[in-house]
């Protein structure tokens, strides 16, 4: 009964129609890999999402769990793991021979309230130590590669204030890497980051690659994360940012990729998110609520036929591009940074089918 419903469900997915025999693992076999991410907690992909097990199978060699790996998800009470969701996205990885990339191990962000209530530097040091062991050690020989440490900076370079900046000070992610290398030797270990297009944010990211290099603490890779949006960064920004980090001697990888259709209310100046439940509703922010229209349907797909040929010319830097999600339908835009919108940033639409974009980018001349 172990995989009932896996097989289950590829069963069912084997009957639906894709237009393309070809596949985005194929057409860029000999670039770099191609991911996507699987959302366990939200609709269940590995047990009952049918129609987006066919489209991982068919297109995509690498995969990332989208929530199941953070520690509010895997770790959320001081005693307590629960690896039932991250085991599943495991298991399908392999079975399928897919690269697994570990989504991640220390971030501010979806951490347990319970963090916050520890005082003491002492247990606080404790127990990341037996986060990231149990963890890494647990899915060793399974990932392939580990996100160590996940937006750890502000757009202007500094450290982010953080609690485990607060309870370590700046050797936090020195230790993380430290921690992780020392729990599986084997892995590959990178630092992941949005917004490394602005050079000051870049300039910091080289700063923490470069750092542990000189301490000897193994860092392979960098994630430049993509939730661009039609028109920034320019190409230019973008080629620069993937030049400046293969400098540092670690690849690259596009991790977080999607490109949203619809304003973004950072925009505003002067807005904090907090306000922006008052836009939920009001069209300006979520212009495209039945359908998206022709013209804005062939700006994504001009956006992605350009980026991807900058990912192509640099092959020799970029080792993987992940998607941040299947298809339209579930994209974590349609609710950020406003709730209940209606945005189109991915290659599949909300019934599953191909877009014109994925068509551009399967016709790409590589």
């Amino acid at each position: 009964m172990k995989n009932f419903f896996i097989i289950t469900a590829i069963v069912v997915a084997s009957f639906l129609y894709f237009p393309n025999e070809d596949s985005l693992k194929e057409k860029f076999e000999n670039d770099f890999l191609i991911g996507a991410t699987i959302n366990q907690e939200d609709y269940q992909i590995v047990d009952k999402d049918a129609k987006a097990i066919k489209i991982v199978q068919k297109d995509f060699n690498a995969v990332t769990p989208e929530n199941s790996m953070k520690w509010m998800h895997i770790h959320p009470e001081f005693n307590e793991f629960t690896f039932s969701n991250a085991d599943k996205i495991v298991d399908f990885a392999k079975e399928n021979e897919m690269y697994l990339l570990g989504h991640t191990l220390v971030w501010h962000n979806q951490v347990p309230d319970y963090i916050y209530n520890i005082k003491d530097k002492s247990t606080f040091q404790d127990h990341i130590e037996e986060h990231i062991n149990t963890v890494v050690k647990r899915y060793q020989g399974k990932v392939d590669m580990w996100d160590v440490v996940n937006e750890a900076l502000n757009d202007d370079g500094t450290l982010r204030k953080t609690v485990f900046l607060e309870m370590l000070g700046e050797n936090y992610i020195e230790q993380a890497f430290s921690l992780a290398n020392k729990a599986d030797p084997n892995v590959a270990l990178a630092y992941n980051d949005y917004n490394l297009y602005k050079p000051k944010k870049r300039k910091g990211a080289i700063r923490i690659i470069n750092s542990l290099k000189e301490k000897g603490v193994r860092v392979d890779a960098v994630g430049i994360q993509a939730h661009w949006d039609l028109h920034f960064p320019s190409i230019k920004e973008i080629e620069q940012t993937i030049e400046e980090l293969a400098a540092t001697g670690v690849d690259v990888m596009i991790t977080e990729l999607d490109i949203t259709v619809i304003p973004n209310p950072y925009e505003l100046a002067g807005i904090a998110r907090e306000e922006f439940k008052k836009f939920e509703g009001d069209k300006k922010w979520d212009p495209y609520q039945d359908e998206i229209p022709e013209d804005i349907q062939e700006k994504l797909t001009k956006r992605y036929k350009d980026i991807f040929e900058l990912f192509v010319k640099h092959n020799d830097k970029i080792s993987r591009v992940t998607f941040w999600g299947i298809n339209d339908k579930y994209t974590w835009r349609n609710d950020n940074p406003i709730n209940n919108r209606t945005d189109y940033p991915l290659l599949f639409d909300r019934e599953y089918n191909e877009k014109p974009a994925y068509d551009a980018l399967i016709n790409l001349n590589n």
